[in-house]
């Protein structure tokens, strides 16, 4: 029986875990580990680091962006996926057709995490948008709340199917504002009524369907002065309450500049963890983890229920001799080609 996780998900430096890396993993306020470029060489390398990983804390969850398009962590052995744009645009053109190639995407993208011995992705993006916002762009399914939503329920149904939990990012919307919040603080400036009856139509309408949230390090200024992820308004008032949501709330790394806004690494852990979210991510900054670890020794955060981040576990666990073989793998993998 494993236990629960902590509240903590960190990165590695790079293909091979050293005694430092798996020192740090055994403290007890970690309780995951996000994967990046870096990390991953070919296939069985890969997951050699992910057996070695386990092998440390069996109970951690492991995690990985792999969206498709230029967001996609997984090449070397790995089939090569289309934004999400593109499988909103075959919604457009042909529905049937087009949520068909979602849910298959979704039902791929999920065997090929599950089977390197992955829990799940960071995905899929709920953000409407097509071109105004640099850092979403191409990686939302369509600027059109109608064709998101439609795509991302086939696909979310093809990520489930696999046996994947799933995370909607980036909430209440990415796509309203021009900066990257890895870079920026981006504000919002547009009323909450405008937000509900157009970026958060996804979250409300998908809300049941989510595992997972991550929220935006994005100031929405005519409803809070704090960022999404720290907001106890935006997370405990409309994602909990409004919108029923019972999953788990992820913060988006607090590495990113858009998380600045609130103080150093101890204060935006608190403020993250007072906001509502369950696990807080910390990545390409050692120290920081480091400082965020402390912060939290000193006020341990004291979730509701463990059940949500438990439920982000891998389902299944497909063999790679099973899905190379597989029929429907072969037909996606030809339908995506003709993209």
């Amino acid at each position: 029986m494993t236990t629960a996780p902590g509240p903590v998900m960190l990165d590695l430096e790079g293909q091979r875990l050293d005694k430092a890396e798996a020192e740090l993993l055994r403290h007890p306020l970690v309780g995951g580990v996000i994967f990046f470029d870096r990390n991953i060489g070919a296939r069985a390398e890969f997951m050699a680091l992910v057996a070695a990983v386990r092998e440390v804390r069996p109970e951690l969850l492991l995690a990985v962006d792999q969206e498709g398009g230029r967001v996609q962590r997984l090449r070397d052995g790995y089939i090569a996926l289309p934004p999400m744009q593109c499988l909103g645009d075959a919604v457009a053109r042909d529905g049937d057709r087009g949520r068909w190639l979602c849910r298959e995407t979704g039902w791929l993208l999920a065997s090929e995490v599950l089977a390197s011995g992955l829990d799940f992705s960071f995905a899929p993006v709920l953000d409407l948008d097509r071109e105004h916002c640099a850092v979403i762009a191409a990686r939302a399914f369509h600027s059109a709340p109608e064709i998101a939503i439609a795509a991302a329920r086939a696909f979310i149904a093809g990520l489930h199917e696999a046996g994947m939990a799933v995370t909607g990012k980036h909430f209440p919307g990415h796509g309203g504002v021009r900066g990257d919040s890895h870079l920026e603080t981006p504000v919002d400036a547009r009323p909450l009524a405008t937000l509900r009856a157009h970026d958060l139509l996804p979250f409300a309408e998908l809300a049941g369907e989510l595992d997972a949230v991550m929220p935006a390090h994005i100031v929405y200024s005519a409803v809070d002065p704090l960022p999404a992820g720290f907001s106890r308004y935006w997370i405990g008032q409309v994602l909990r309450t409004e919108l029923g949501f019972q999953g788990a709330v992820f913060s988006d790394d607090l590495a990113m500049k858009g998380a600045d806004a609130v103080g150093g690494y101890p204060e935006k852990a608190r403020a993250a963890v007072a906001a509502g979210c369950d696990m807080l991510l910390v990545c390409n900054d050692r120290q920081g983890a480091i400082e965020v670890l402390a912060a939290l020794e000193q006020e341990p955060p004291t979730p509701a229920s463990t059940a949500p981040l438990a439920r982000m576990r891998a389902r299944r666990r497909p063999s790679w001799a099973a899905l190379e073989r597989s029929d429907r793998r072969a037909a996606i993998v030809a339908a995506l080609a003709e993209l």
